[in-house]
């Protein structure tokens, strides 16, 4: 693979961030296909099971950025590289610069597996430990590499972590990486495990509901969670499962 382009699945837009510390915000995609992990209840496993490797093209960042301005002339300044994992991959650090010449900002989600120079120039950086209902095991020596080297290079302001929780064990995985970091922002956000298509979304959309009512009132009881965000899966309450939105 060139180090000089991305595997890209989809570019789309406008749309918002439905996740994280800029849940809401107006933004582009970018999906990038690969992962390293490969976690029970992935709502976006297309990126590396195999089932869409025939949609990936490689393109270099400067194409990434056309076609970008293709789909939203003159209607964006931020853009949201997603996955999979793009930590995993090198050519992400030219797209952000270009980005970022343009006066664009970036966001970036990644499990917190692999550092990347590049993080030190995302404007919005989610680390996203897996829990333990994902059926992956996070390395912590890492993770623990990757916050001291964003400490380091005054990056905290700009980062957070975010556990996605499904159940009680996940909640308690999380309360852990909440005082392991207790300097960084810190997110709660409700699993859907119901990731198809297919599923009908005003029934999807109750049954998350629930589940945020769930996580809020666990949360709102446990006096060691006082610093934290709790947050839905915002975009499924809009659109469902549906993918390009």
């Amino acid at each position: 693979m060139s180090k000089s382009k991305l595997p890209v699945l989809e570019i789309f837009g406008p749309t918002f961030q439905g996740e994280g510390m800029v849940i809401g915000q107006k933004t582009m995609f970018v999906r990038t296909a690969g992962c390293d992990y490969s976690c029970s209840w992935c709502d976006s496993a297309f990126t590396w099971d195999g089932s869409a490797k025939e949609d990936i093209r490689m393109l270099t960042p400067e194409e990434v950025v056309d076609e970008l301005d293709q789909c939203a002339p003159d209607n964006y300044q931020h853009v949201t590289i997603s996955g999979g994992n793009p930590a995993l991959l090198a050519s992400v650090g030219p797209l952000c610069a270009i980005l970022r010449d343009r006066g664009i900002k970036t966001a970036l989600e990644t499990q917190g597996s692999r550092w990347q120079d590049w993080f030190l120039n995302i404007d919005d950086l989610t680390i996203s430990p897996k829990p333990p209902s994902s059926l992956m095991k996070p390395s912590l020596s890492m993770l623990d590499d990757i916050v001291e080297k964003l400490r380091n290079g005054g990056r905290l302001q700009h980062t957070s972590l975010k556990v996605v929780v499904f159940n009680e064990e996940d909640f308690q995985f999380a309360k852990s990486i909440h005082h392991r970091y207790p300097d960084l922002a810190f997110y709660l956000q409700t699993g859907n495990e119901d990731t198809g298509e297919s599923q009908e979304t005003g029934r999807l959309v109750e049954k998350l509901l629930d589940r945020y009512h769930q996580l809020v009132e666990r949360t709102m009881e446990d006096n060691e969670m006082t610093a934290v965000h709790v947050l839905p899966q915002l975009h499924t309450l809009v659109w469902g499962n549906q993918r390009g939105v």
